[in-house]
């Protein structure tokens, strides 16, 4: 087996408006990094001038606005990867949200749809509000299944 291609980096991109996303990507990153992963953590506005050339995997973490919507500060991450040939890239989406409202965590879904058709989705976390120590459990299994996809399209038969 050779290693091709392998840059053992993941974007994780994030907004949040309470702590509350934050925390949960920052759980994500932690669990990556356990397992030699390297990752770089992005908030949303930085994100835009980064390469995901540079990257094996993109997580992305957002919080729910309104009836269930992608903040407008998430879109253009949204249309980026829309317009980008990042077929083979591995995905994940995280999100926080408030089961009281009737689309729990909207955006997450908006964007694994789109990251289904687009990229190589492993993965959606949906957490009720405050990620807590069990989620940190959910957050190891993500990274467990980033990292498996990530090896599983860049070691090749030679």
């Amino acid at each position: 087996m050779a290693l091709t291609n392998f840059k053992g980096k993941v974007a994780i991109v994030y907004s949040s408006v309470t702590g509350n996303t934050e925390e949960l990507v920052r759980m994500v990153a932690s669990c990556l990094q356990s397992r030699s992963m390297s990752t770089d953590l992005f908030q949303v506005e930085d994100f835009l001038r980064a390469n995901m050339d540079d990257y094996d995997g993109l997580v992305i973490g957002t919080y729910t606005w309104g009836n269930g919507e992608i903040p407008v500060e998430m879109k253009p991450v949204y249309q980026e990867i829309e317009r980008q040939h990042v077929r083979e890239l591995a995905t994940g989406v995280v999100g926080t949200g408030d089961s009281f409202y009737p689309s729990f965590c909207g955006a997450v879904d908006e964007f694994r749809d789109m990251l289904y058709v687009h990229t190589s989705l492993v993965a959606t976390l949906k957490v009720e509000l405050q990620p807590q120590f069990k989620d940190y459990e959910k957050c190891e299994k993500l990274a467990e299944l980033m990292i498996e996809k990530i090896q599983s399209r860049t070691y090749s038969t030679v």
